[in-house]
């Protein structure tokens, strides 16, 4: 069963969750890692409850702490924090190996979580990976006046392309992001991989992805690239592909 809402205790509040029982112990499960601001209800993650469904995979997503359903405040969290929701439900939820599938900072979580924990990950699956977007993307695009009110301030509204709500940065999460960057040197990912990517996504650039994958030490890493896709990949064909791809796993 699914689309029940749980609850666990994580280490900043419970956590809400919805699982699906698989029925093979012996195949990984499926767990989603979802991006900044985003919760478990997207179109990805539902679509891929569907496809657990149909083949009868168990499945894990959850929100991170100050997201959708689960307790804290949004402008709280960092990535070291949201990183540990993810240990936490894990560890706690899952038996034996995974597929992690992450999707922009979820793929952050991903990597750190697999950098963790490298036996429980069984193979990523990377959709629009943003490994520090603190640093090397969020950080830079800021004004000057935009980085000084953050930092004197704490904090910086500015209009979301994804939402009629404002974004909102914390200076906690730029510092925080720093003690967790893993985009300096070889990333020790040695599972499988599989990088989904939008040509057209302007959030985070394709180049940024292929810098990523060029740093994994895994030699089994494969990149789709979308020539029209955006940042969400979450068309019909791009859910396919998604799906397509985990077949293939």
């Amino acid at each position: 069963m699914t689309g029940v809402k749980e609850f666990l205790d994580g280490p900043h509040g419970r956590l809400a969750y919805r699982q699906r029982a698989g029925e093979d112990a012996g195949r990984p499960g499926i767990v989603w890692l979802g991006g900044y601001r985003s919760d478990m209800l997207g179109t990805k993650a539902e679509h891929l409850d569907q496809w657990a469904q149909a083949n009868r995979r168990s499945y894990l997503r959850f929100d991170y702490s100050g997201h959708g359903e689960s307790e804290g405040r949004f402008e709280d969290g960092s990535i070291g924090d949201w990183a540990a929701d993810a240990l936490a439900i894990i560890d706690a939820k899952t038996q034996g190996s995974q597929i992690l599938i992450g999707s922009s900072m979820g793929g952050w979580i991903a990597a750190l979580t697999a950098l963790k924990l490298p036996d429980k990950a069984a193979a990523i699956i990377f959709i629009a990976p943003a490994p520090d977007f603190t640093e090397k993307l969020m950080w830079p695009s800021f004004t000057a006046a935009q980085q000084e009110t953050l930092m004197q301030d704490g904090k910086l509204e500015l209009p979301s392309d994804y939402s009629d709500e404002p974004d909102l940065y914390t200076r906690k999460l730029i510092e925080d992001g720093r003690n967790h960057l893993i985009m300096d040197g070889p990333v020790a990912i040695r599972c499988p991989v599989r990088i989904l990517q939008g040509m057209k996504d302007d959030a985070v650039p394709y180049i940024h992805a292929l810098h990523f994958a060029a740093l994994l030490e895994s030699d089994d890493v494969e990149i789709l690239l979308t020539p029209g896709g955006d940042h969400r990949l979450s068309t019909p064909p791009d859910l396919e592909r998604l799906t397509r791809t985990l077949d293939r796993l």
